[in-house]
């Protein structure tokens, strides 16, 4: 989501497919849901930037419903995808990295992994800015791969199949884009309760402790609070 132009597809890879990456998502949302503080959402608009083919939305609406949700991304297939499976749902999915041309319109954002490939922050934060609601809520994951003895396989795997590049922020790169449009900023540690789930043909890490090391130390989540006395 670092540029306007629009694709097909993120994931370039033919033999993996944007669908396992929806799957292998899946457990990350319920994760992510177990650190978002607002229960009851049925009076909230939700934004999900960088929705890919939409799953989180409608996982979102299954377990706390809300009002009524969009979906944005740059790649048109995916969008098509997810307008085909939202059935009844009130959800709408639009190919754009245009948040605000819905100003001021959501009380709740959502980007999950999706950050690593904005490459203007500050530009990204103005956007959220002007697409929350005075007082609006937005929460973005991030993994701070640095330091991570697999990042130069993960970096390398996400370059050459994927449409965007990775880009390696720092937190205080995140938090002082925020800053800088007067939003509160607070963060978590993703820490798992859990199991971990391990394969022997995991495609990310090379070491069990590599995972380990993402799993508990370099996965967060952020909580930004918009200003409240935005017209």
């Amino acid at each position: 989501m670092s540029k306007d132009q629009l694709y097909d597809i993120w994931w370039q890879e033919k033999t993996e497919g944007e669908q396992r990456m929806e799957e292998e998502h899946l457990r990350h949302w319920k994760k992510v849901l177990g650190f978002v503080e607002e229960e009851d959402l049925q009076r909230s608009d939700v934004l999900d930037f960088g929705c890919n083919q939409g799953g989180f939305l409608r996982f979102l609406y299954e377990q706390r419903p809300f009002r009524e949700g969009v979906g944005i991304d740059l790649a048109r297939q995916s969008i098509e995808v997810a307008n085909s499976r939202k059935g009844s749902l009130p959800l709408h999915y639009e190919a754009t990295s245009t948040p605000e041309k819905f100003e001021h319109r959501f009380d709740l954002a959502f980007s999950i992994s999706v950050i690593y490939l904005i490459s203007d922050l500050k530009e990204h934060a103005r956007k959220i800015k002007k697409a929350l609601n005075s007082g609006g809520i937005y929460y973005a994951t991030y993994t701070d791969y640095r330091g991570n003895p697999s990042l130069p396989d993960i970096k390398d795997k996400i370059n050459s199949g994927g449409a965007i590049p990775m880009n390696l922020h720092s937190l205080d790169d995140i938090a002082g884009a925020f800053w800088s449009e007067e939003f509160d900023v607070g963060i978590r540690r993703m820490i798992p309760t859990n199991y971990i789930e391990l394969s022997s043909n995991d495609r990310w890490f090379g070491r069990i402790e590599d995972r380990m090391l993402f799993e508990y130390e370099q996965a967060y989540i952020f909580r930004f609070v918009a200003p409240s006395n935005q017209n």
